[in-house]
Protein backbone atom coordinates (compact mmCIF):
# COMPACT_ATOMS: atom_id res chain seq x y z
CA UNK A 1 0.00 0.00 0.00
CA UNK A 2 2.82 2.41 0.88
CA UNK A 3 4.54 1.58 -2.42
CA UNK A 4 1.32 2.27 -4.35
CA UNK A 5 0.77 5.55 -2.49
CA UNK A 6 4.39 6.53 -3.16
CA UNK A 7 3.92 5.84 -6.88
CA UNK A 8 0.80 8.05 -6.99
CA UNK A 9 2.61 10.79 -5.10
CA UNK A 10 5.45 10.66 -7.61
CA UNK A 11 2.93 10.95 -10.43
CA UNK A 12 1.26 13.92 -8.76
CA UNK A 13 4.58 15.73 -8.30
CA UNK A 14 5.50 15.09 -11.92
CA UNK A 15 2.13 16.35 -13.20
CA UNK A 16 1.53 19.39 -10.99
CA UNK A 17 4.06 22.24 -11.05
CA UNK A 18 4.82 24.08 -7.80
CA UNK A 19 2.16 26.70 -7.13
CA UNK A 20 -0.41 25.06 -9.41
CA UNK A 21 -3.81 23.83 -8.25
CA UNK A 22 -5.81 20.61 -8.55
CA UNK A 23 -9.28 19.72 -7.30
CA UNK A 24 -10.87 16.56 -5.97
CA UNK A 25 -12.20 15.65 -9.44
CA UNK A 26 -8.61 15.69 -10.71
CA UNK A 27 -7.57 13.48 -7.79
CA UNK A 28 -10.36 11.04 -8.59
CA UNK A 29 -9.36 10.81 -12.26
CA UNK A 30 -5.82 10.01 -11.14
CA UNK A 31 -7.07 7.40 -8.64
CA UNK A 32 -5.78 9.30 -5.61
CA UNK A 33 -7.96 8.50 -2.61
CA UNK A 34 -9.17 10.91 0.07
CA UNK A 35 -6.94 9.16 2.56
CA UNK A 36 -3.91 9.75 0.32
CA UNK A 37 -4.84 13.40 -0.16
CA UNK A 38 -5.10 13.85 3.61
CA UNK A 39 -1.71 12.20 4.03
CA UNK A 40 -0.13 14.44 1.36
CA UNK A 41 -1.51 17.53 3.09
CA UNK A 42 -0.24 16.36 6.47
CA UNK A 43 3.22 15.67 5.04
CA UNK A 44 3.36 19.03 3.25
CA UNK A 45 3.21 17.69 -0.31
CA UNK A 46 -0.10 19.52 -0.82
CA UNK A 47 -1.80 22.43 0.90
CA UNK A 48 -5.56 22.87 1.16
CA UNK A 49 -6.73 26.12 -0.43
CA UNK A 50 -10.46 25.68 0.03
CA UNK A 51 -12.99 22.87 0.14
CA UNK A 52 -12.00 20.40 -2.58
CA UNK A 53 -9.08 22.46 -3.93
CA UNK A 54 -5.37 21.92 -3.29
CA UNK A 55 -2.09 23.59 -4.26
CA UNK A 56 1.31 22.06 -4.64
CA UNK A 57 3.33 24.28 -2.29
CA UNK A 58 5.85 26.77 -3.57
CA UNK A 59 9.42 26.86 -2.24
CA UNK A 60 9.67 28.92 0.93
CA UNK A 61 11.84 31.53 -0.81
CA UNK A 62 9.21 32.13 -3.51
CA UNK A 63 7.53 35.52 -3.84
CA UNK A 64 4.39 35.39 -1.70
CA UNK A 65 2.47 37.21 -4.45
CA UNK A 66 2.77 34.13 -6.64
CA UNK A 67 0.27 32.32 -4.42
CA UNK A 68 -2.49 34.80 -5.29
CA UNK A 69 -1.70 35.33 -8.96
CA UNK A 70 -4.74 34.70 -11.17
CA UNK A 71 -2.71 33.36 -14.11
CA UNK A 72 -1.54 30.21 -12.33
CA UNK A 73 -5.11 29.57 -11.18
CA UNK A 74 -6.47 29.94 -14.73
CA UNK A 75 -3.74 27.77 -16.23
CA UNK A 76 -4.38 25.11 -13.58
CA UNK A 77 -8.07 25.04 -14.50
CA UNK A 78 -7.46 25.02 -18.26
CA UNK A 79 -4.49 22.67 -18.60
CA UNK A 80 -4.49 20.43 -15.54
CA UNK A 81 -8.22 20.13 -14.86
CA UNK A 82 -9.21 20.48 -18.54
CA UNK A 83 -12.00 23.02 -18.08
CA UNK A 84 -13.22 24.58 -21.31
CA UNK A 85 -13.38 28.37 -20.86
CA UNK A 86 -11.40 31.39 -21.99
CA UNK A 87 -10.31 34.87 -20.94
CA UNK A 88 -12.06 37.54 -22.99
CA UNK A 89 -13.31 41.11 -23.25
CA UNK A 90 -11.10 43.91 -21.98
CA UNK A 91 -9.02 41.33 -20.07
CA UNK A 92 -7.95 39.75 -23.36
CA UNK A 93 -7.27 43.16 -24.90
CA UNK A 94 -5.13 44.10 -21.89
CA UNK A 95 -3.15 40.85 -22.04
CA UNK A 96 -2.44 41.52 -25.70
CA UNK A 97 -1.22 45.03 -24.92
CA UNK A 98 -4.06 46.98 -26.50
CA UNK A 99 -5.43 48.75 -23.41
CA UNK A 100 -2.90 48.23 -20.64
CA UNK A 101 -2.76 51.97 -20.10
CA UNK A 102 -6.39 51.90 -18.95
CA UNK A 103 -5.67 49.58 -16.01
CA UNK A 104 -4.64 52.28 -13.58
CA UNK A 105 -5.10 51.35 -9.93
CA UNK A 106 -7.27 48.71 -8.37
CA UNK A 107 -7.39 45.00 -9.13
CA UNK A 108 -7.15 43.64 -12.65
CA UNK A 109 -10.63 42.83 -13.99
CA UNK A 110 -10.66 39.25 -15.26
CA UNK A 111 -13.50 38.36 -17.63
CA UNK A 112 -14.00 34.60 -17.91
CA UNK A 113 -16.29 33.15 -20.57
CA UNK A 114 -17.80 29.67 -20.71
CA UNK A 115 -20.27 27.43 -18.92
CA UNK A 116 -17.43 25.10 -17.90
CA UNK A 117 -15.65 27.74 -15.82
CA UNK A 118 -15.05 26.03 -12.44
CA UNK A 119 -16.98 27.49 -9.52
CA UNK A 120 -13.88 27.54 -7.30
CA UNK A 121 -12.16 29.93 -9.71
CA UNK A 122 -14.94 32.47 -9.15
CA UNK A 123 -14.46 32.26 -5.36
CA UNK A 124 -10.69 31.97 -5.11
CA UNK A 125 -8.83 34.91 -3.59
CA UNK A 126 -6.49 36.23 -6.30
CA UNK A 127 -5.05 39.54 -7.46
CA UNK A 128 -7.96 39.97 -9.90
CA UNK A 129 -11.64 40.89 -9.75
CA UNK A 130 -13.35 38.01 -11.58
CA UNK A 131 -16.44 38.53 -13.74
CA UNK A 132 -17.98 35.42 -15.27
CA UNK A 133 -20.07 35.29 -18.44
CA UNK A 134 -21.68 32.38 -20.25
CA UNK A 135 -21.10 32.27 -23.99
CA UNK A 136 -24.47 33.62 -25.09
CA UNK A 137 -23.09 36.40 -27.27
CA UNK A 138 -22.26 34.14 -30.20
CA UNK A 139 -23.75 31.02 -31.74
CA UNK A 140 -22.05 27.65 -31.61
CA UNK A 141 -19.02 28.79 -33.62
CA UNK A 142 -15.84 28.80 -31.54
CA UNK A 143 -13.99 31.17 -33.82
CA UNK A 144 -11.82 33.78 -32.18
CA UNK A 145 -10.46 31.74 -29.25
CA UNK A 146 -6.80 30.75 -29.29
CA UNK A 147 -3.90 29.91 -27.02
CA UNK A 148 -1.64 32.85 -26.31
CA UNK A 149 1.69 32.96 -24.48
CA UNK A 150 1.64 35.05 -21.33
CA UNK A 151 3.80 38.03 -20.57
CA UNK A 152 5.89 36.65 -17.72
CA UNK A 153 7.68 39.84 -16.81
CA UNK A 154 5.56 40.76 -13.80
CA UNK A 155 6.93 39.99 -10.32
CA UNK A 156 3.73 38.20 -9.37
CA UNK A 157 4.50 35.65 -12.12
CA UNK A 158 7.98 34.86 -10.83
CA UNK A 159 7.12 31.23 -10.11
CA UNK A 160 5.53 30.83 -13.51
CA UNK A 161 8.42 32.42 -15.38
CA UNK A 162 10.90 29.95 -13.88
CA UNK A 163 8.66 26.95 -14.35
CA UNK A 164 9.20 24.45 -17.20
CA UNK A 165 5.39 24.41 -17.55
CA UNK A 166 4.97 27.63 -19.52
CA UNK A 167 1.59 26.80 -20.93
CA UNK A 168 -0.28 29.35 -23.06
CA UNK A 169 -3.59 30.70 -21.85
CA UNK A 170 -6.82 30.33 -23.85
CA UNK A 171 -7.90 33.84 -24.67
CA UNK A 172 -10.07 35.72 -27.15
CA UNK A 173 -8.47 37.15 -30.24
CA UNK A 174 -8.68 40.95 -30.48
CA UNK A 175 -11.56 40.58 -32.96
CA UNK A 176 -13.66 38.55 -30.54
CA UNK A 177 -12.48 40.42 -27.44
CA UNK A 178 -13.64 43.82 -28.67
CA UNK A 179 -17.14 42.47 -29.31
CA UNK A 180 -17.21 40.90 -25.84
CA UNK A 181 -16.04 44.21 -24.38
CA UNK A 182 -18.73 46.18 -26.22
CA UNK A 183 -21.34 43.82 -24.76
CA UNK A 184 -20.37 45.08 -21.28
CA UNK A 185 -21.44 48.67 -22.08
CA UNK A 186 -22.75 50.37 -20.00
CA UNK A 187 -22.92 47.94 -17.06
CA UNK A 188 -19.23 47.16 -16.42
CA UNK A 189 -17.38 49.02 -19.18
CA UNK A 190 -17.74 52.64 -20.24
CA UNK A 191 -18.23 54.11 -23.70
CA UNK A 192 -14.93 55.94 -23.18
CA UNK A 193 -12.96 52.78 -22.33
CA UNK A 194 -14.07 51.05 -25.52
CA UNK A 195 -13.42 54.21 -27.53
CA UNK A 196 -9.81 54.25 -26.31
CA UNK A 197 -9.45 50.53 -27.02
CA UNK A 198 -10.69 51.00 -30.58
CA UNK A 199 -8.08 53.65 -31.21
CA UNK A 200 -5.34 51.01 -31.00
CA UNK A 201 -7.07 48.25 -32.95
CA UNK A 202 -5.44 49.07 -36.27
CA UNK A 203 -4.64 45.49 -37.32
CA UNK A 204 -7.90 43.60 -36.90
CA UNK A 205 -8.54 40.84 -39.44
CA UNK A 206 -11.60 41.58 -41.61
CA UNK A 207 -12.32 37.93 -42.44
CA UNK A 208 -12.50 36.91 -38.80
CA UNK A 209 -14.46 40.05 -37.91
CA UNK A 210 -17.04 39.23 -40.58
CA UNK A 211 -17.52 35.70 -39.24
CA UNK A 212 -17.89 36.97 -35.68
CA UNK A 213 -20.29 39.77 -36.60
CA UNK A 214 -22.48 37.38 -38.58
CA UNK A 215 -22.46 34.93 -35.65
CA UNK A 216 -23.09 37.64 -33.02
CA UNK A 217 -26.57 37.50 -31.45
CA UNK A 218 -26.62 41.02 -30.02
CA UNK A 219 -28.01 43.87 -32.12
CA UNK A 220 -26.65 46.33 -29.54
CA UNK A 221 -23.11 45.00 -29.91
CA UNK A 222 -23.18 45.05 -33.70
CA UNK A 223 -24.55 48.58 -33.91
CA UNK A 224 -22.06 49.92 -31.37
CA UNK A 225 -19.23 48.14 -33.14
CA UNK A 226 -19.97 50.07 -36.33
CA UNK A 227 -20.35 53.33 -34.41
CA UNK A 228 -16.77 52.93 -33.19
CA UNK A 229 -15.47 51.42 -36.43
CA UNK A 230 -16.76 54.35 -38.48
CA UNK A 231 -15.41 56.88 -36.01
CA UNK A 232 -11.88 55.49 -36.03
CA UNK A 233 -11.90 54.49 -39.71
CA UNK A 234 -9.02 52.00 -39.57
CA UNK A 235 -8.00 50.45 -42.89
CA UNK A 236 -9.83 47.17 -42.15
CA UNK A 237 -13.21 48.96 -41.95
CA UNK A 238 -13.64 49.16 -45.72
CA UNK A 239 -13.45 45.35 -45.93
CA UNK A 240 -16.46 44.80 -43.63
CA UNK A 241 -19.65 44.25 -45.61
CA UNK A 242 -22.53 45.63 -43.56
CA UNK A 243 -25.15 44.11 -45.89
CA UNK A 244 -24.23 40.59 -44.72
CA UNK A 245 -24.91 41.38 -41.05
CA UNK A 246 -28.31 41.38 -39.33
CA UNK A 247 -28.54 44.78 -37.64
CA UNK A 248 -32.09 44.35 -36.37
CA UNK A 249 -34.93 46.82 -36.69
CA UNK A 250 -36.10 49.85 -34.74
CA UNK A 251 -34.24 52.27 -32.52
CA UNK A 252 -32.25 51.20 -29.46
CA UNK A 253 -31.81 53.38 -26.37
CA UNK A 254 -28.58 52.73 -24.52
CA UNK A 255 -27.20 55.98 -23.08
CA UNK A 256 -29.49 58.11 -20.95
CA UNK A 257 -29.29 61.70 -22.05
CA UNK A 258 -27.49 60.65 -25.23
CA UNK A 259 -28.43 61.19 -28.84
CA UNK A 260 -29.63 58.82 -31.54
CA UNK A 261 -27.00 57.87 -34.10
CA UNK A 262 -28.42 58.84 -37.51
CA UNK A 263 -27.25 55.65 -39.27
CA UNK A 264 -27.10 52.93 -36.63
CA UNK A 265 -30.18 54.06 -34.69
CA UNK A 266 -28.80 53.63 -31.19
CA UNK A 267 -28.64 56.25 -28.45
CA UNK A 268 -25.03 57.04 -27.52
CA UNK A 269 -23.01 59.86 -25.92
CA UNK A 270 -22.83 62.89 -28.17
CA UNK A 271 -19.05 62.71 -28.59
CA UNK A 272 -19.43 59.40 -30.44
CA UNK A 273 -21.72 60.87 -33.10
CA UNK A 274 -20.37 61.75 -36.55
CA UNK A 275 -18.92 65.26 -36.54
CA UNK A 276 -21.45 66.53 -39.08
CA UNK A 277 -24.29 65.38 -36.82
CA UNK A 278 -22.80 67.10 -33.76
CA UNK A 279 -22.09 70.28 -35.72
CA UNK A 280 -25.61 70.32 -37.07
CA UNK A 281 -27.21 70.15 -33.63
Amino acid sequence: MDQQRGSKLKGLLQSVPPGFLVDTAWMTRHVISRQSVSAYVKQGWLERVMQGLYRRPLPVEENAEATIGWKIAVLSAQWLMRHDFHVGGTSALTLRGHIHYLQLGGAFTLYLYGSDTPSWLLKLHTDARVIHRNEGLFGTDRIGIESNDLDLSENADAALSRSPWRWPIRVSTPERAILEAIDEIPQTESFHTIDMAFEGLVNLRPRQLMKLLIDCRSVKVKRLFFVYADKHAHAWRKHIDLTCIDMGRGDRELARGGRLHPKYRITIPEDLLPSETRDGA
